[in-house]
């Protein structure tokens, strides 16, 4: 009877994951086999493989890397730091807010920061550096994604620092482990669920963003991101699109599965 019962409980989580997960995705994949004019055709995923999308894929993996490894090199020492402070949640609070804000309107605040006449070229100018082209740059865009992605980057790591038995970092100490070598054989490899966790929170969304492409890097950067909305949104070739999207849901599913695997341990 009790089995019964929490079965029936499974029931709202099944429906939601079949209306809102299963169902967009087999969506997506009944239109990749469809052409401009709705015609059943393979030819979609043939050009996928084309230099021009691939391409694409090899310029949305290295920009997303480089967003997910800045991240974490500013996230891991802010996430330690954190740990070791008063008042650390009302710090967590600080940096969590950002997230809060819409992120057109974030971008639209960097457009403003990073303009001709913006805040930063004022700074270089004061400075005697001179006006400088910031917006519409690679450096723009990697510094502007990496501002909005960081947030989902310290959570998990600063989660898996607090959750740490710390009395492993004192015993490590004792036995006369420098700084460094207690960080990289105890802490490091203690918090590496934390840092997988982030890695995918961040590195997963980074390879589709399509909105900063074209605020921040004025299309500069092309990503599968920009490609799919170019296809649902000017060409209308939904088919093509949805070719790009179900390529870009295998890759994310990859990269959960590669990711996910193993935790940290002490070696």
């Amino acid at each position: 009877m009790r089995s019964n019962a929490r079965n029936y409980y499974l029931i709202p989580y099944l429906a939601w994951i079949a209306l809102f997960v299963v169902a967009p995705i087999a969506l997506i994949v009944y239109y990749s086999f469809h052409d401009i004019e709705g015609g059943f055709t393979l030819d979609n995923y043939a050009k996928f493989f084309t230099p021009v999308y691939l391409k694409m894929a090899l310029s949305s993996f290295w920009y997303a890397l480089l967003i997910t490894l800045f991240s974490l090199l500013v996230a891991y020492p802010t996430a330690l730091i954190l740990t070791r402070t008063k008042h650390k949640q009302l710090w967590l609070l600080l940096i969590i807010l950002p997230s809060w804000v819409n992120l057109l309107l974030k971008a639209y605040a960097f457009i403003g920061l990073f303009g001709t006449y913006g805040l930063a070229n004022a700074l270089l100018e004061t400075i005697g550096i001179g006006r400088k082209q910031i917006l519409f740059t690679d450096f723009s865009f990697v510094f502007v994604a990496v501002y909005i992605f960081i947030p989902f980057m310290i959570l998990p790591i600063f989660n898996s620092l607090e959750e740490m038995n710390k009395s492993l970092i004192h015993a490590a100490r004792d036995l006369g482990a420098s700084d460094w070598t207690t960080f990289r054989r105890v802490i490091f490899p203690l918090t590496l669920g934390g840092v997988k966790a982030g890695c995918q929170a961040v590195f997963i969304p980074a390879l589709s963003l399509f909105m900063l492409t074209r605020l921040i890097a004025g299309n500069r950067v092309i990503t599968l991101g920009t490609a799919i909305e170019q296809h649902f949104l000017v060409t209308m070739d939904w088919g093509m699109g949805a070719t790009i999207a179900v390529f870009l849901v295998i890759i994310m599913a990859l990269i959960m599965v590669v990711t996910g695997q193993g935790r940290g341990s002490i070696r």
